[in-house]
């Protein structure tokens, strides 16, 4: 059977998982009324267990009116990930060469890719854009593919 701190743990867990945005905020009293268990219980756990080399940040205010805000921060790795992934998602055959000049941009001025990757990923993009033989889909494919081999490398 787990204990009390796992309990607890796994609530507050569960009640980040129901929120979009990483974001919850919740009263101890609540808590310890479901779990049947102390407020100092709680205090416990949010000290232990959501602390901000494990991704979280805790605000927390005791009293008749208090509260606990958890937020989950994402890693940098999670972060990296979401902007290939999304640039990815709008590379499509109506996708301009300028559109994909700026997205390179972008990942050398967030230091994601270095000056040389983003000269040599350029000498690619063009000849991409510029190929007679290539269609739309080939070149899609090849440049959402060179953003992945981006993202895998980073």
């Amino acid at each position: 059977m787990s204990n009390i701190a796992d309990l607890i743990e796994a609530y507050i867990r569960q009640q980040l998982a129901q929120q979009q945005d990483g974001k919850v905020e919740l009263r101890r009293t609540d808590i310890a009324d479901k779990i049947s268990c102390a407020p100092s219980q709680i205090s416990y756990v949010l000290s232990t267990r959501f602390t901000q080399d494990k991704g979280f940040v805790v605000e927390s205010r005791r009293g008749l009116g208090g509260y606990i805000r958890i937020v989950q921060v994402p890693d940098q790795q999670q972060v990296k990930n979401l902007i290939y992934a999304n640039m990815r998602s709008k590379i499509t055959g109506d996708t301009t060469y300028g559109e994909v000049e700026g997205m390179l941009h972008y990942l050398q001025q967030h230091e994601l890719i270095t000056q040389r990757e983003a000269a040599l990923c350029m000498q690619v993009i063009d000849g991409l854009f510029h190929s007679p033989t290539m269609d739309v889909a080939e070149k899609v494919q090849m440049i959402q593919s060179l953003f992945l081999t981006l993202e895998k490398f980073s």
